[in-house]
């Protein structure tokens, strides 16, 4: 089992975990990624999903998602796609190529880049949903060695935005998700 892998199945865990709090009525509410609801979210998560079970079971991702994910309840989708892509790795060797469209990059790559993208998408459904669920310190930290070798500070819009600055004592999950653009929570100051 290679580094990617692991990142891979601990970030779905954490994101599957976060999951669990979504309810019907919090599907309109807003997530830190700009513009979307939780509904828009959980729809994008799976298509995510479903691309990292494709690169898993075939070694190709198609470059427009297929039809299934969106079709009915975005919660359920996401569970599905979950469950999907830790079945295929299951019983699937790590690909040490995946074709993206018509890109060839190296399986190790894409693995990486699905942890940090499953991670961080679990932690803006926990923030949605009132949760504020942290990503476990040891997933985090993992993550942040590799986030800036996938995602520069410069060049990175629309997809990201700026790193936001973050008190010297965050957590490592916040950490991260400021190096993506989020805000996290400001901690709550013990009262005297």
């Amino acid at each position: 089992m290679n580094s990617g892998t692991t990142l891979l199945e601990r970030a779905v865990s954490y994101a599957t975990r976060s999951v669990l709090d979504v309810t019907p009525a919090n599907l309109q509410c807003p997530t830190p990624c700009h513009a979307w609801n939780l509904d828009m979210l959980l729809r994008h998560a799976s298509e995510s999903l479903a691309a990292l079970h494709d690169a898993t079971a075939t070694g190709h991702v198609a470059l427009i998602p297929g039809s299934e994910c969106g079709l009915f309840d975005p919660v359920q989708a996401f569970r599905n796609q979950a469950g999907r892509l830790l079945a295929a790795r299951a019983v699937s060797r790590p690909r040490q190529e995946v074709e993206v469209g018509d890109l060839s990059l190296p399986g190790i790559a894409v693995e990486c880049a699905g942890a940090i993208e499953i991670a961080v998408h679990g932690w803006d459904i926990s923030q949605a949903c009132d949760q504020c669920r942290p990503i476990p310190e040891s997933l985090a930290a993992s993550l942040l060695v590799i986030v800036p070798l996938l995602i520069p500070v410069t060049g990175r819009h629309p997809l990201f935005s700026p790193p936001v600055q973050t008190d010297p004592q965050a957590s490592l999950g916040d950490q991260l998700v400021a190096f993506l653009g989020r805000n996290p929570p400001v901690p709550r100051r013990p009262t005297a």
